[in-house]
């Protein structure tokens, strides 16, 4: 669980923003969305294929 201290005389927007960031680089709010229906193994493989044939093209 990701978790930012707030600093002295820091408000509390920046510290929400320091939050928002550090949840993005460890990746959370990615594996929240893709958790959030049940996804077939066959939809999964065809997903990442397809995603492999975006990158290589």
């Amino acid at each position: 669980m990701s978790e930012v201290k707030i600093r002295k005389g820091e408000s509390v927007d920046k510290a929400l923003r320091r939050l928002k960031k550090k949840m993005d680089k460890e990746g959370v709010m990615r594996e929240i969305r893709a958790h959030r229906h049940y996804e077939k193994p066959s939809e999964k493989r065809r997903r990442k294929s397809a995603r492999a044939r975006m990158r290589s093209n």
